[in-house]
């Protein structure tokens, strides 16, 4: 039973309003006592154990220029044309809501309540501006206390970072700055303090100390700004979104078996190599170590990259950024001179298609202030609808007596990837009868309950962890969502993209479990049984970014603050993740002797050891279509024995 305060809440700007509380403050979760569920018991973690490389934070506001609010942006680089204007689509994608995503608030103050002060290193991705001027710390979001603070992930942060990784990038210059300040001057003294990253990802950024900003045109017209500007292919690779898009724990320390077990606390971790961490996430890695990454795919439909020139898409910006005909500055706009035809869309649209809704409810006449005016959401909806019919292709086949149903990824990684907590894609089948009637269902969904019937193939990840993390916490073994305290993964079907090979997903923690893929297999096949009177059948891939169990998780389990009653509050009152028909093909059905498994023309002996062979499960041989080959199947497949 859900024993937490009274439900209620707005959030104006950023700032929570607690109508139960009556003030205009963040609330921390010390408040509510800490701690987490009854009986449970708290990693005592402190911030050492999540000390990583990259910048660092200035504490004292003195070491480096703070990161620049979005708003100041706008002015030129918005309001001009929907489609291509840099901080319109910026300031409706969940890059820049990152801070504001109410399932993150939530899961940051369960996370806190399972391991003591983790959120900070949530912050430093969520929220990079305010970590870097020292406030990841407490870990409650207490000193956000100022509308940038939840700018996300802004311009000024991406345009100011530097690759840590391939060492000094080009320092060329525009055609009216040439005493521009070389990398070397800010990765040199990181590598001399110990804090240069060897590799991309698990927030171990570099950002300039001064404000120079870095972009992928070495052509631009003129200088507008106060600040220098370089030109940085870097900014064009894959590379730099790998920086957030492979998360892992770093509170967990590879054992000499293989397993993650939790490292000596307060202390960081010995290698600060994230395959010898819990691999929370591998977006980066997949996409890495896919043929997206190695030669690029070419799409001849244009299905992703807009106004791309070949449509072979490599880097992930390709797909996430498309390229569009315009300008990137009001003052180039209209000008056919200065418009570009490949103006990088700053949407990043991908697998979220509710939460930047949420949090326009959530800011209410605050939303428009900030920019998230309704036109802009609709349009960003639109792109992650797009975005996600575009990933996949679906094929139907008739197999005698079943149906085989293909789902090929066509994303340059995993389908599903990202954040595994609550995000799963399935299939769902009707039959119908030669008089339309819908005769039985598979993986059939209740949009009013949010309930799916499992009785499908289901493709998602589910993380869990061991005896000794049990044991620690006080928890049952085995236990779902608790995203710090993960140190197993119990299950991955997530299809796997072009040119995947067990070997390298292996060697990043990304390999499929409890499940197999062969080298090579960017698709997936299920088998269903056709119904005796079925005449056609239609086929559906659904996704949805956030399944009941896991947004009522967040609420019952959060002790120490409202953010999980906010987030299920809010999931309800926008269609509770509604999912999305990502494809959808129709079939109609080639009468056939649905006793001959076998396809040879006879029910026979061979076709007795196919539904045999599939009983207890799903698959041929099941008669009644209610998803198990049993009994009843068997005494309808022996009513057609011998005949042809």
């Amino acid at each position: 039973m859900h024993s937490g305060p009274t439900r209620g809440l707005l959030v104006r700007a950023g700032i929570v309003t607690a109508t139960v509380v009556g003030a205009m403050s963040f609330i921390s979760w010390s408040a509510f006592g800490g701690g987490g569920l009854t009986g449970q018991t708290q990693i005592p973690t402190t911030p050492a154990d999540f000390i990583l490389p990259g910048t660092q934070p200035d504490f004292t506001g003195t070491a480096m220029d703070g990161i620049i609010g979005a708003i100041n942006c706008s002015f030129c680089h918005g309001e001009y044309n929907t489609d291509d204007a840099p901080f319109d689509n910026w300031i409706s994608s969940v890059m820049a809501q990152s801070a504001r995503d109410p399932i993150w608030h939530a899961a940051l103050a369960t996370a806190n309540q399972d391991t003591h002060m983790v959120g900070e290193f949530c912050i430093r991705c969520h929220a990079p501006g305010p970590w870097l001027a020292g406030k990841g710390a407490p870990a409650d979001l207490s000193l956000f206390t100022e509308m940038d603070d939840f700018d996300g992930i802004n311009c000024n942060f991406c345009h100011r970072a530097v690759n840590p990784v391939a060492g000094a990038m080009s320092a060329v210059g525009y055609p009216d700055n040439s005493d521009l300040t070389p990398d070397p001057e800010v990765l040199d003294p990181l590598a001399a303090a110990g804090f240069l990253p060897a590799h991309h990802g698990n927030g171990s950024y570099v950002v300039d100390p001064v404000d120079v900003r870095r972009g992928p045109f070495a052509d631009v017209p003129m200088n507008f700004h106060a600040a220098d500007l370089i030109y940085s292919p870097w900014h064009t690779s894959g590379d730099q979104c790998g920086t957030c898009h492979d998360v892992s724990n770093p509170a967990f320390e590879r054992q000499a078996d293989g397993s993650l077990a939790l490292g000596a606390l307060n202390t960081p971790h010995p290698s600060n190599d994230a395959n010898e961490m819990f691999p929370e996430q591998r977006t980066f890695s997949e996409w890495k170590f896919s043929q997206f990454a190695s030669k690029g795919v070419h799409f001849p439909d244009g299905r992703f990259g807009g106004n791309h020139p070949t449509g072979v898409m490599q880097s992930c910006q390709d797909c996430h950024m498309p390229d569009q005909q315009g300008a990137g500055c009001i003052f180039f706009d209209g000008d056919p001179s200065y418009e570009r035809p490949n103006l990088p869309q700053h949407s990043w649209a991908g697998g979220n298609t509710w939460v930047v809704r949420a949090i326009r409810l959530q800011l209410g006449d605050d939303a428009d202030w900030v920019g998230l005016t309704q036109p802009r959401i609709d349009a960003a909806d639109a792109r992650t609808v797009e975005m996600l019919r575009a990933a996949s292709d679906l094929e139907v086949t008739q197999d005698g007596s079943s149906m085989r149903v293909r789902v090929i990824n066509q994303s340059g990684h995993k389908l599903p990837t990202g954040y595994p907590e609550g995000r799963r894609m399935w299939i769902n089948v009707k039959f119908f009868d030669a008089g339309n009637a819908l005769i039985s269902e598979r993986g059939a969904y209740n949009f009013a309950s949010a309930t799916l019937t499992a009785d499908t193939k289901v493709y998602q990840t589910n993380h869990t962890f061991d005896a000794a993390v049990a044991a620690a916490t006080g928890l049952e073994q085995g236990s779902l969502f608790h995203l710090a305290l993960n140190n197993v993964v119990a299950f991955d079907n997530r299809i796997p993209p072009r040119g995947f090979t067990n070997a390298a997903f292996t060697a990043f923690g990304g390999q499929p479990q409890g499940y197999a893929y062969a080298d090579g297999q960017y698709w997936d096949d299920s088998s269903f049984a056709l119904p005796a009177t079925a005449t056609r059948a239609v086929a559906t891939l659904y996704f949805q970014t956030t399944s009941r169990e896991y947004i009522e998780f967040l609420r019952n389990s959060n002790s120490t603050d409202l953010a999980g009653d906010i987030a299920y509050n809010l999931w309800a009152a926008t269609g509770k993740s509604a999912p999305v028909d990502m494809d959808s093909v129709e079939i109609q059905f080639v009468p056939t002797n649905p006793g001959d498994l076998d396809g040879d023309g006879f029910v026979n002996g061979a076709d007795l050891a196919v539904l045999l062979g599939n009983w207890g499960n799903s698959g041929a041989g099941d008669f009644d279509a209610d998803g198990i080959v049993g009994g009843v199947d068997l005494g309808t497949f022996l009513a057609m024995w011998g005949s042809v």
